[in-house]
């Protein structure tokens, strides 16, 4: 088998079999093949596609590259829960512990942020000695004992999918939806989830800016899910203004703890009710979408999903009297208001702008090997649709470093539009494709 074949194939629009694609990933992971080559496959996917069948070989083979997670000692049927990225997106911190509140056993592998949109295990470390390097014994320990952990993902997993990203982040192939669903389902599937619940991003802040791709991406997904025997739902949801009110890394901890307790801003309770529900069902704990919710409202309502919030920061280590207590949490040293120029109506907040923003701040990484503030972010005042006079506050800059405040300020400013005319409410969920 030569790999000039096997490209000359693809550039052509011609299927490849299973034994091809493992030859070439397995070979290029192995160091076997030069870049040159494998840059020109994903280039002649990017023009010629793959099939559903390609798509789920091509993930089988990149989980199967390094180490894969046997979850089987955890007791339940395991769902995971990816997003695909966005800004203000702390739905785990509330999902984890609520759906395990309801009874479903969540063992979640998370991953940090980059750019401008943030990762949960930065959030969670931004709670006092909260430890995200659980060992594989604690990690399953943890979920049996106590139905939750969180944990960074192994420096292992999918390792073809970080050589193959790596490359395909310099040969402008990143925007191909066979190779980002390869990527994101590999390490899901490598992960050891029984199901999987995608939350797939779509609008200014997200990675799909078009509606029609991201539907595109969360069918692939799905389609991807089922070819390997793992039941997937992918969630469409907005991201044309942040989720929620807060952006930033300690910010977003406060406002998961709030919405655990019934008060959190009404987009990201009615997204992680939407998302858990379908965790639920998934998981066989309730039988329906509808008994889901239902279950999620009474744990929101009684508090257990803030008592399991609590059990789960002990069990990892951390400090759980944050919960009742915001000054344990990192603080800015400044806050800066940001003023409304205009009377009218909130007409768009461009999430990019405003997580570009939080990470001039310091709340996110240019890159990797950044160190991020945990204390700084965006907290938002209004949400699109709502009116403001002129010198209202818009948003509140926490802050401690001074050198990018000009630039964070005025991108900060920008992400504001406001008309005279009243403005109708966006939808959060698109769709939701099974």
């Amino acid at each position: 088998m030569r790999a000039y074949d096997i490209i000359l194939k693809k550039r052509e629009g011609n299927e490849l079999s299973k034994e091809e694609i493992e030859y070439l990933i397995e070979a290029y992971t192995a160091g076997e093949l030069p870049d040159y080559q494998l840059s020109a496959w994903a280039m002649a996917v990017f023009f010629k596609g793959m099939n559903e069948r390609e798509t789920a070989d091509l993930t089988m083979t990149m989980a199967n590259s390094g180490d894969t997670i046997d979850l089987s000692p955890i007791q339940g049927v395991k769902v995971d829960k990816h997003s695909t990225g966005g800004v203000g997106d702390t739905t785990t911190l509330v999902l984890a512990p609520l759906v395990a509140a309801a009874g479903a056993p969540v063992a979640k592998m998370s991953g940090r942020g980059l750019g401008h949109t943030g990762g949960t295990i930065d959030k969670l470390e931004s709670i006092p000695d909260f430890n995200t390097s659980l060992s594989r014994e604690q990690f399953i320990n943890n979920v049996n004992d106590i139905k939750v952990a969180v944990a960074g993902q192994t420096g292992n997993l999918a390792p073809a999918d970080k050589k193959l990203y790596a490359l395909r982040d310099v040969t402008a192939t990143v925007d191909s939806i066979p190779l980002i669903a390869s990527s994101i389902m590999s390490k899901k599937i490598a992960a050891g989830a029984d199901g999987i619940v995608l939350d797939v991003k779509v609008g200014d802040g997200a990675f799909m800016k078009d509606y029609e791709e991201a539907k595109r991406l969360a069918k692939t997904m799905v389609d991807i899910g089922k070819n390997v025997q793992r039941e997937t739902i992918a969630v469409i949801s907005d991201m044309n203004q942040p989720l929620g009110l807060a952006v930033g890394n300690a910010l977003e901890v406060k406002e998961a703890i709030e919405t655990l307790r019934g008060e959190g801003p009404v987009d990201l309770t009615a997204l992680c009710l939407t998302l858990g529900s379908q965790m639920l069902r998934l998981s066989g704990v309730v039988k329906s979408v509808e008994a889901g919710r239902e279950e999620l409202e009474k744990v929101l309502t009684s508090g257990a999903g803030l008592k399991k919030l609590k059990e789960m920061i002990t069990a990892q280590g951390g400090n759980p009297e944050v919960v009742d207590n915001y000054n344990l949490l990192p603080t800015a040293k400044q806050k800066i208001e940001l003023k409304a120029e205009a009377d009218g109506y909130i007409e768009e907040i461009a999430a990019e702008d405003v997580g570009i923003a939080a990470m001039l701040l310091g709340a996110g990484r240019k890159s990797k090997e950044d160190n991020i503030d945990m204390a700084v972010g965006v907290e938002l005042a209004v949400k699109v649709g709502e009116e403001v006079s002129k010198g209202d506050k818009l948003a509140l800059l926490h802050v401690n470093e001074q050198s990018d405040l000009t630039a964070a300020r005025e991108k900060l400013q920008k992400a504001y539009t406001i008309t005279t005319e009243p403005v109708e409410e966006k939808a959060l969920i698109y769709e939701i494709v099974k």
